[in-house]
C-alpha cells in the first residue's frame, strides 16, 4: 500500500512540475514579436521570396494598406484577450503616424487564417508599407515593443 501512495505523490508531483515548466514556457513566448522568414530560394530559379510575396493579395483584401504598416488582428468573439490586443493596437495607431489597424474575425476567414498560418487568436501580423508580412506575434504583444518594431518599417518607407 506504501508503494501505491509512493507513486500517487511522484505522479503528482511530475504533472504538476509539467504543467509549471509549460506554464513558464508559454509566458515566454506569449505576445513576443517574432520575425517572419523570407522563404528560401526555390530550385527551379523562380525570383526569391516568391511565396513571401504570395500573401500580398490576400493581405489587401483583408484591408492591409500599401505604403503604410499594417498591423493585422485575428481575433475571436469569444477571445478575452482579443479585447486587450486590440486597445493595445489602436493606441499603437493613434501614436505613431502612419500606421493601420485591421482586426479580422477569424470565425469569418478561415482561408486566411488556413492560409497565414494563424493557429490562436489574438494573432497580430505587422505588415510592411510593401505588403509584406515581416513581424507576428501570438497572445498579447507589449505596446512599447511594437512601437519599436514599426519605427524602422515607416522610416524604410519614407524613402
Amino acid at each position: 500500500m506504501r508503494d501505491q501512495t509512493l507513486t500517487g505523490v511522484l505522479l503528482v508531483v511530475g504533472v504538476l512540475g509539467l504543467a509549471a515548466c509549460f506554464g513558464w514556457w508559454r509566458r515566454r513566448r506569449d505576445g513576443r514579436l517574432r520575425s517572419v522568414a523570407a522563404a528560401p530560394a526555390p530550385v527551379d530559379g523562380a525570383v526569391a521570396g516568391a511565396r513571401h510575396d504570395a500573401h500580398r493579395p490576400l493581405l489587401a483584401r483583408l484591408g492591409a494598406r500599401p505604403g503604410a504598416v499594417t498591423l493585422v488582428q485575428f481575433s475571436s468573439a469569444v477571445c478575452a484577450p482579443c479585447r486587450a490586443t486590440r486597445r493595445i493596437l489602436e493606441r499603437v495607431e493613434a501614436a505613431v503616424p502612419g500606421v493601420v489597424l485591421v482586426e479580422i474575425d477569424a470565425e469569418q476567414h478561415l482561408d486566411a487564417v488556413r492560409e497565414l498560418d494563424v493557429w490562436r487568436t489574438p494573432t497580430v501580423l505587422v505588415v510592411d508599407p510593401a505588403g509584406r508580412v515581416v513581424l507576428r506575434a501570438s497572445g498579447v504583444p507589449v505596446r512599447d515593443d511594437l512601437v519599436a518594431a514599426v519605427a524602422p518599417l515607416l522610416a524604410g518607407a519614407d524613402r
